[in-house]
């Protein structure tokens, strides 16, 4: 029967694509590809039940039903008189195709192990609710019983195993929302199987009415059509509360939500997951991203587990201080925190000799275990980089462009149709934004994580030089040497297939030359914060390197064989001071990215020989100007970095040589220690530029800024003179940061300026006591950033006229962040962070 249906939809899709196709020729291509996909999935699956021989049972009942609807959701894309109106919604067609293949996964697993349950049901526990207070207000008053009277979908959101279940368990039970709600549902995703009709059929017999019972047999020979008529039945002009806990992502549930009235009841949809959804357009503000615990949070939460599964053997106080070391290694996560606690605990020791010993051999082995699901709910698409997250330090701050020319060079960026692979493992909450889209972090434990598959799925190993472990049996592609201060103990015979090599630790190693020889195939070699002194004379022969990353050592000189470096495309030697480069490196023609500064050369630079540049920072002022012809050859370089500005430089004819740069984006101007850089009037001549640094001493503001700028950053200006007034008229101006860029007390924001401004960053203004806005101004900020500015007490009155801000995050005194916090102005603001 199942088989027969399957057909019969294929069909109904075959007939509904050619009407479609043929009333409208304008992108159909577009409609050919989606057809061709949907055909491939369905016939997969016909092909499945067909060769699983599947019994008709409730999962392949329930699976076919989901396929219905998809397939009637694709039949009103093709049709004739919608195709128009659906012309554009390319992330319904992406949805459905989608979760299509989710269905195709489920199946194959149908007659394996039908009994095989996944639950992620929540079980009510004291334990767990540790420093959710302020979470579970904020959310009640601003989004829960807010008064808002439409449907509001509102998103909590975070890795697995933060809270985000019981942040939602205590809004679901609190007793002013079990009052103002008497309509409640709850449902997670608690089976293998886990289908639109699944999810239909349990908020049904939750919010039915009393007086109208359905058996589950009745329910379920019901299609999804039905189901959501009676939902929407047992909804109409009612006030509902209906949780969602981590659905998955691919669900297609464009037509479930035409089932939940948005009728002016104030009802509420509480969503939780580690990834947003493309069918449910929740509002930024309507977005809750959970955040690791501090230190003094994961101690509580520490102890309560101790406390509660230890009886008399209670943790001796003496030994705290090692506790919460250890405690560093959770991240903040409370699963893990309440693992590493129940592992203790159920060893049942007295005394401090023997807790040390425990607290010296916690492992997370459990831990991760529980996490392993977080890992195989990532878009495949995405594993690879999460993977390659393992070659990095742990609690490191990444940089934007470094990790995506890691993952370029060992091909883990594939194509991935939802933006970029940064954006992806934000979304999929593997890394948080540290500062303005430009560096990154990761958990602890999610690293951990990492390192784990990485070394069971992505050819990885890490080698500690202490003598004590060897490399695997099988050769591997990846590898990092964590080093001591010992002597460099290697071996070379698996050497040959590796791909990357990264090195952690003590920055003492005295490998012979034929090491380096041996690397026959090697593509990445990063030794950032290494505190290497000497790069060998051998490295030059590794001829396929195409990343070298030398950032923050104590090289002195680089050899001349590093000419040899032909396939050389990243090479970063920054923060090594006064390095002496040789003149082959402006041989090296395949570099794309160039990162250096403070450099000694004796003989002129030849940046005109390296065309393939896309990338260049630094070069000094002096270096620049003194070789001012065939810049025309660059016409890559789209971002550049110039330093050593003084009163001396001759910068009408630096800006006057960057015009022939039609791609230049990015300009960063660095000052000359404590000079203070010249007038910087002429760079409205750049009329491309869209994002500008100024870092270093500046007498004024340039009168006529380029009007093209998006991104504008001030560091150490140190400016007399209130710079809002003239920096408010920059008319596409999305993101400001002024780092100790002021000295004023008072600052003024006109009523009629920054149309565009998204983000403000102000840091180090330590005198600045005062900020005026406009009156019935429309500022269209969202985000506010405010640190080290201990005399800025009056931002209440600011944040009124910010009427769009959505998250302010501020470091301050402990008076002003306690007046900031009892302050009603923040009340409208969706994500609060103030510090003391």
């Amino acid at each position: 029967m199942s088989e027969a249906l399957l057909l019969s939809l294929i069909q109904k899709l075959v007939i509904s694509y050619r009407k479609g196709n043929s009333s409208l020729k304008q992108n159909s291509e577009y409609f050919r590809k989606q057809f061709e996909k949907m055909m491939e999935e369905m016939r997969e699956i016909v092909d499945i039940v067909r060769d699983k021989k599947l019994e008709e049972g409730r999962s392949l009942n329930f699976l076919v039903s989901d396929l219905v609807d998809m397939t009637d959701d694709a039949i009103k894309f093709f049709d004739e008189d919608m195709i128009r109106y659906n012309l554009g919604d390319y992330e319904s067609m992406m949805s459905i195709h989608s979760w299509m293949g989710e269905i195709k996964k489920q199946m194959l697993k149908l007659g394996d192990d039908e009994s095989n349950i996944r639950s992620s049901e929540y079980v009510e526990d004291a334990v767990d609710v540790v420093g959710l207070d302020e979470d579970v207000e904020m959310l009640l008053r601003k989004k829960i019983l807010d008064g808002a009277r439409y449907r509001k979908d509102v998103f909590i959101k975070g890795m697995d195993g933060i809270g985000k279940t019981t942040l939602a368990r205590e809004i679901y039970n609190h007793p002013t929302v079990i009052e103002r709600f008497k309509r409640r549902a709850w449902v997670s995703n608690s089976t293998n199987h886990f289908t639109i009709k699944e999810l239909l059929i349990k908020l049904i017999q939750q919010l039915k009415d009393p007086e109208n019972l359905h058996t589950s047999s009745l329910l379920e020979n019901m299609d999804n059509r039905s189901l959501r008529d009676m939902l929407r039945q047992h909804l109409q002009w009612k006030r509902y509360l209906i949780v969602l806990d981590d659905l998955p992502k691919q669900m297609h549930l464009s037509s479930f939500l035409e089932a939940l009235p948005r009728e002016y009841t104030g009802s509420r949809l509480l969503l939780t997951s580690h990834a947003t959804h493309v069918n449910i357009k929740v509002s930024e503000e309507n977005v809750y991203k959970m955040e690791p615990l501090d230190a003094k949070k994961s101690w509580q939460l520490f102890m309560k587990a101790i406390n509660k599964l230890t009886g008399d053997h209670k943790f001796p106080k003496s030994l705290e201080p090692m506790g919460k070391q250890m405690l560093r290694k959770c991240g903040g996560l409370p699963l893990a925190i309440k693992e590493v606690g129940k592992q203790l605990a159920e060893k049942k020791v007295s005394g401090q000799s023997k807790w040390e010993q425990l607290l010296e051999s916690v492992d997370f082995g459990s831990t991760l275990k529980l996490l392993e699901p977080f890992y195989h709910k990532l878009d495949p698409k995405l594993r690879s980089c999460f993977l390659s997250m393992a070659f990095f330090k742990e609690n490191t701050t990444l940089r934007k462009e470094k990790l995506k020319q890691i993952w370029n060079v060992v091909g883990a960026a594939q194509e991935y149709e939802s933006g970029s692979h940064l954006d992806g493992l934000i979304d999929e909450s593997v890394i948080d934004v540290q500062d303005k889209s430009t560096q990154y972090r990761m958990n602890v434990v999610l690293h951990m994580l990492s390192i784990q598959r990485a070394e069971e799925e992505f050819d990885f190993e890490i080698l500690r030089n202490n003598g004590n472990n060897q490399p695997c049996e099988s050769p591997r592609h990846h590898r990092v040497i964590i080093c001591s201060r010992d002597k460099f103990n290697y071996s070379t015979d698996q050497d040959k297939l590796l791909v990357s090599l990264f090195f952690h630790g003590g920055g003492y190693f005295d490998a012979s030359p034929s090491y380096w020889k041996s690397f026959e195939q090697l593509k990445i070699l990063d030794l950032e914060d290494f505190g290497l002194k000497f790069l060998p004379d051998s490295i030059g022969t590794l001829m396929e390197l195409r990343y070298l990353g030398l950032r923050n050592n104590y090289i002195k000189e680089l050899p001349e064989s590093l000419g040899c470096l032909k396939k050389l495309e990243i090479l970063d030697i920054v923060k090594n001071f006064m390095v002496e480069v040789p003149d082959i490196i402006w041989e090296l023609h395949s570099l794309r990215h160039l990162y250096m500064s403070n450099l000694i050369c004796w003989k002129p630079f030849k940046i005109d020989t390296l065309e393939n540049l896309e990338t260049l920072t630094y070069v000094s002022v002096d270096n620049w100007t003194c070789r001012l012809s065939g810049f025309e050859k660059l016409f890559c370089l789209w971002k550049l970095g110039i330093e050593e500005l003084d009163g001396n430089s001759d910068v009408r004819k630096l800006f006057a040589s960057l015009v022939v740069f039609k791609r230049l984006n990015h300009l960063i101007l660095k000052g000359y220690r404590f000079r203070s850089m010249p007038c910087l009037d002429d760079l409205r001549i750049l009329h491309r530029l869209e994002k500008l640094k100024l870092d270093g001493l500046l007498a004024r503001l340039p009168t006529n800024l380029p009007q093209s700028l998006k991104s504008l950053t001030l560091v150490n200006s140190c400016l007399d003179e209130d710079p809002m007034p003239l920096l408010g008229k920059l008319p596409k101006l999305e993101y400001l940061k002024l780092r100790n860029a002021y000295t004023g007390q008072q600052m003024v924001i006109l009523h009629d300026t920054f149309p565009r401004l998204e983000v403000l960053c102000m840091e180090e203004l330590w005198n600045l006591r005062n900020v005026q806005c406009g009156k019935d101004a429309k500022y269209r900020l969202r985000k506010l950033e405010i640190h080290d500015c201990p005399y800025l007490d009056t931002l209440s009155e600011v944040i009124w006229s910010f009427r769009s801000m959505k998250e302010m995050k501020m470091v301050t005194t402990k008076s002003i962040a306690a007046k900031m916090k009892n302050s009603d102005s923040i009340s409208k603001i969706a994500m609060v962070n103030i510090n003391p």
